[in-house]
């Protein structure tokens, strides 16, 4: 990744970013005369804009987003705001399993900014495309497994944690965030 300043000049031609440039073509961007005696600010260039300002080229397109608690959500981006607060609509929640899983529809789904974990455009080319081990099973059945191996992850954790015990250091609060 390139390290730019504000004085670097935009990419290309045009320091208009790439949503413009798609419009309407090339446009030069005009700085407006400053008025007798004040002197002229140089407008910041398009990759200076870092925030939630590049989501406006994921707009309407179709997502993927996995989010803080592990949960991950397929949906169209419809709108987003400085906080990349993220409402996806049409959305749906891809619940995995071993090698199983199952989507469960959650229609319009707001997605709170700092929950955001990881967020990709999904090929619409490759959408269906499933990788060999895993097949689509219905909820139950996945949500059965899914049970198993928490509880399995569980007995494994607790043995961990007393084994610790007797070797002396206190597993109190282990992997907890306490509030």
């Amino acid at each position: 990744m390139e390290h730019l300043t504000i004085h670097d000049p935009g990419a290309g031609p045009s320091s208009a970013g790439p949503h413009q440039q798609q419009q309407g073509g090339p446009q030069q961007q005009q700085q407006a005369p400053a008025p007798q005696g004040m002197p002229i600010v140089p407008q910041l260039p398009p990759q200076m804009f870092t925030t939630a300002a590049q989501l406006l080229d994921l707009t309407d397109k179709k997502l993927m987003v996995v989010l803080r608690d592990g949960r991950k959500l397929m949906g169209v981006l419809r709108s987003w705001d400085q906080f990349a607060n993220l409402v996806l609509q049409d959305s749906i929640e891809r619940v995995y399993a071993g090698h199983l899983y199952t989507d469960i529809q959650r229609g319009v789904f707001l997605v709170r900014g700092e929950n955001v974990l990881l967020l990709g455009e999904i090929d619409l080319d490759k959408d269906d495309y499933v990788p060999e081990p895993y097949r689509h099973a219905s909820s139950e059945e996945v949500f059965a497994i899914r049970k198993e191996e928490t509880e399995a992850r569980k007995k494994k954790d607790s043995k961990r944690q007393r084994k610790l015990k007797a070797m002396g250091f206190d597993a109190e609060h282990s992997g907890e965030a306490i509030f």
